[in-house]
């Protein structure tokens, strides 16, 4: 959420990031609307302060004075308890047109309709080579027995899975390496809630554009699709001293997402799925644009760097305005190579947002002057789970249909260096 001050004096600006994240926002009605609610708060508040001069006249009035005092108290409780019937009513539709308000993105954010328009910014690894005929991860994993595909369906649905033998011990090889890996950078580790209230969704600006690709339960909670919802409401009402920050949290969870209208693409085996587990990447910063930009280019790499030593090729690319969400300010993904795709698919994005999560969930601290601040906030993956097996098995695949294991997993695989047909 953005301040109302700062949308009156930057509307342009705002305007356009409405524009160049492609989402039908109209921020002069937002302004009608704040003028309205301005215009009738000052009734109030003057309606309010009428009372308490009264209030204080009737103590040291006279018994006619008294009467006089109380009919006009009468009138203004009367017009008072309308005018804050029309503020309810008012403030119903400027907070909704405040929720919708996007951030701006930064300068170096790239123009576009959609990740097709997305820039390459990196490129590492050499794709492989194959001297065979390569196969997909669902025939490989179902060959090798680390997958079950037709059970998953059978049992969960539309894109269920198991994972079975190899394939879930690989599953948790990958955990206890991304454990490793990622605390050893100064992370403090959190298990999160997957059920979620609709507040934590709002706060993290996920509704109310959303909430088609959330699972929603009976009881009005939802199932989020990424830890960043519930850690980002862990702080969510405080003011945190200026020592603790930067707080650093790799948050471990299961993860939920519906794919609405995805039905039609990456329908079979573990590139899209609807239940998944995820280490996620938060930070709370100080407000300052420089420190944002420094840890988002930290998250970001952590991920390259996690990649990199898997030795699996990867490209970063800048996201594109309209690719970019409500409230990032800019993002970068990591896309695996997919050799049997002959494309590069995201495994992870690194996002930053300035105050715009920390204003709706009111976390703040205390700077060097005792002012009070908005926190900034930003996120990125550390790894999914199963989706990065795509790209590790099919990478690494040989010729007698086996899997070797990348080198820095073997001691988290009990010294198996190769997953071979029984």
């Amino acid at each position: 959420m953005l301040d109302i001050k700062f949308i009156r004096e930057n509307k342009d600006a705002v305007q356009k990031a409405a524009k160049s994240k492609r989402l039908d926002f109209d921020v002069e009605k937002l302004i009608e609307v704040d003028n309205k609610r301005r215009k009738i708060l000052g009734h109030v508040e003057e309606k309010r302060a009428e009372q308490n001069v009264a209030s204080n006249q009737i103590v040291k009035s006279t018994t006619e004075e008294r009467e006089a005092i109380l009919e006009k108290m009468k009138i203004l409780k009367a017009g008072l308890e309308q005018d804050e019937m029309e503020l309810k009513e008012v403030m119903k539709e400027w907070q909704a047109l405040m929720l919708q308000a996007p951030n701006i993105p930064d300068a170096s954010v790239p123009e576009g309709e959609s990740d097709a328009d997305n820039k390459e910014v990196k490129k590492w690894g050499e794709v492989p080579k194959f001297d065979f005929e390569p196969k997909n991860h669902i025939d490989i994993m179902a060959e090798l027995g680390m997958a079950d595909f037709e059970r998953g369906a059978r049992v969960a649905g539309f894109r269920g899975y198991f994972l079975t033998a190899s394939g879930a011990m690989l599953t948790f090889a990958i955990w206890k390496y991304a454990l490793d890996f990622f605390l050893s950078r100064g992370f403090e580790l959190m298990l999160v809630p997957s059920l979620v209230r609709k507040e934590t969704l709002l706060g993290t600006g996920y509704l109310p554009q959303g909430e088609e690709d959330l699972y929603k339960t009976q009881d009005g909670e939802y199932l989020a699709g990424t830890g960043e919802v519930a850690t980002m409401s862990y702080h969510a009402g405080e003011t945190l001293p200026k020592e603790k920050l930067p707080r650093k949290i790799l948050a471990f969870s299961p993860c939920f997402r519906r794919e609405a209208g995805s039905y039609s693409k990456d329908v079979k085996g573990l590139i899209r799925v609807h239940e998944f587990f995820k280490f996620e990447q938060v930070i709370l910063c100080e407000a300052s644009h420089e420190e944002s930009v420094k840890y988002h280019e930290e998250l970001n790499r952590n991920i390259e760097e996690f990649i990199e030593s898997l030795k699996i090729p990867y490209r970063t690319v800048a996201n594109c305005g309209g690719d970019l969400g409500l409230g990032q300010v800019k993002k970068y993904d990591v896309e695996l190579w997919v050799p049997l795709e002959n494309t590069y698919r995201e495994i992870g994005s690194a996002s930053y947002f300035h105050d715009f999560q920390t204003r709706r969930l009111n976390i703040r601290y205390k700077d060097a002057e005792g002012k009070t601040q908005y926190a900034h906030s930003l996120n990125s993956t550390a790894i999914p789970t199963p989706r990065i097996l795509v790209s590790l098995v099919e990478n690494f695949q040989t010729a007698d249909g086996s899997v070797k294991i990348p080198e820095v997993l073997i001691p988290y695989m009990n010294g198996l260096a190769e997953i071979k047909k029984v």
